[in-house]
Formats: structure tokens, C-alpha cells, sequence
């Protein structure tokens, strides 16, 4: 028995698939407009990257004025900062690169350094990326500056915590997410207060490490491809659906 006699012979058949195919239209009108959305937001942040990536770098606001931060507001905003690096509070955070702008690549970890102002607080600084093979080597790496220094890279907010997110191994100072929050619970509690967001250092000279520079500046935006798609599918749906209704009728008159 075919579809079609089954439609004819079972009127809720009829119905619930008109209503199937309804639900399918809202699904794919749902669909675009939320492709919209998200392309309002790419657009935004674009702009944004844009805009506040070629400022000239500034201090961050007072300590005092860290609790009333909008990380989001600074996010890629270029900072300076000005105290010491603590190097052995060193926190690895995993991460695996690929389409790198230096010569590394592939499984590794962020190396990060807290950064103590001279003006009071302690910012987390992302001083670059190493290979896994070579991690050891940097989690107290002598290579970091000593001394009281001028630093300065863009300001990046939070990254995201969920469900899946694997908690810290504490034992050997290893995270998962660039989250400030989160990584302050590794550090000597004498360094907080701790800034809201942290900076991801530029570039250094070819091949050292770790490798800075790897923030990225250049986002893909098929949005718009895909909202046309879901209007498409939106579209084409009834069509079918009429088609289909058309069928069930011929095949009504014609018993």
C-alpha cells in the first residue's frame, strides 16, 4: 500500500502530514532568521576587531575599576602594562593550532605568565604557544623577562566555560580555557586581585618561542549563504506540499 492510498484511505494521515511539513516551514524560517541574527553579530564583531585593534595601546583602568569591567568592551583593544612577570605561577592551557602565523603548529599549549602592575593587581598574560613536546620547558621558563617591564598586547575577554569543559589538573598547573576566573584558582592568592580579562602578547622574532601573534584577527562569515539556504528550504516546502495536496485530490476525483 502506498503512501498516497494510505493518505486517501486515513484522513489524520492527510493532516498530520500537512502539519509535518508546516512545522518544517517555521523550522526553516527559524532557521534563517537565526542566520541573521548571527550575522549581525559577525558584522559587529568584525567592525569591532577592526576599530579597536588599530588603537594606540592604553593602560588598563584602575584596579578599583576592574569589578565594573565589561571584558567584551575591551576585546582586542590594545593594552600596555607595566610590573613584573611571576613566572613560576606559569599556567599552561591546552590548545591544538593550525593555520598558525608562525612556523609551529598542531597540539600545544598556551604559555600563561601572571603579570603584577606596579600600580597593584595582577593581569594573566598569554605569552604565546608551544608544541606539546615542548612544555616542560616553559612552565617556570627562564626565558621570560625579569625585572620591572613595559608590556603591551590586546586585551581579550574570557573564554567560555560549559558543561564539557575538563576541570584544571592542579598538579601540574595544566587548564583548558583562557578564563581568567577560572585560572586565578591556580595562582598564590597574594596576587589578586586579578584582572577580568587577559592579553595575548604580539608576535616575537621568527621561530622563538613561546610563539606570540597568534590571536585570531580574521573571522569567516557564510551567514548570510546560510540564511538564504534555510529561506530556501522555507520556500520550496509549501511548494512541494501543494503538490503533494494536488496529488491527493486527483486521486480522490479519480475513485
Amino acid at each position: 500500500m502506498t503512501a498516497t492510498t494510505t493518505a486517501r484511505g486515513r484522513p489524520w494521515v492527510f493532516w498530520s502530514f500537512i502539519v509535518f511539513m508546516a512545522a518544517l516551514v517555521a523550522l526553516f524560517i527559524y532557521l534563517g532568521t537565526w542566520q541573521m541574527h548571527r550575522l549581525g553579530e559577525k558584522e559587529a564583531l568584525i567592525a569591532a576587531v577592526e576599530q579597536r585593534s588599530h588603537l594606540a595601546p592604553e593602560p588598563l583602568p584602575p584596579v578599583a575599576e576592574w569589578s565594573s569591567i565589561v571584558p567584551a568592551d575591551f576585546d582586542f583593544r590594545p593594552v600596555s602594562l607595566t610590573g613584573h612577570f611571576v613566572p613560576d605561577q606559569t599556567i599552561e592551557v591546552f590548545t591544538s593550532l593550525s593555520e598558525t602565523k608562525g612556523m609551529y603548529s598542531g597540539p600545544g599549549y598556551w604559555v600563561v605568565v601572571p603579570f603584577a602592575l606596579d600600580s597593584g593587581g595582577t593581569v594573566l598574560v598569554n605569552r604565546g604557544y608551544v608544541p606539546e613536546p615542548r612544555r616542560a620547558d616553559f612552565a617556570n621558563d627562564p626565558s621570560t623577562p625579569a625585572g620591572t617591564v613595559t608590556v603591551t598586547g590586546l586585551a581579550r575577554q574570557p573564554e567560555e566555560i560549559n558543561s564539557f569543559t575538563p576541570a584544571a589538573d592542579a598538579a601540574k598547573r595544566i587548564e583548558w580555557v583562557r578564563n581568567p576566573a577560572r585560572l586565578a584558582e591556580l595562582l598564590d592568592p597574594a596576587l589578586a586581585p586579578v584582572a577580568p580579562l587577559y592579553v595575548d602578547l604580539p608576535a616575537g622574532e621568527a621561530g622563538a618561542l613561546p610563539q606570540g601573534g597568534e590571536t585570531v584577527m580574521a573571522f569567516p562569515n557564510r551567514h548570510f549563504e546560510y540564511a538564504m539556504t534555510w529561506y530556501a528550504f522555507a520556500l520550496i516546502t509549501p511548494i512541494m506540499l501543494g503538490f503533494w495536496i494536488l496529488r491527493q485530490r486527483r486521486g480522490q476525483a479519480g475513485k
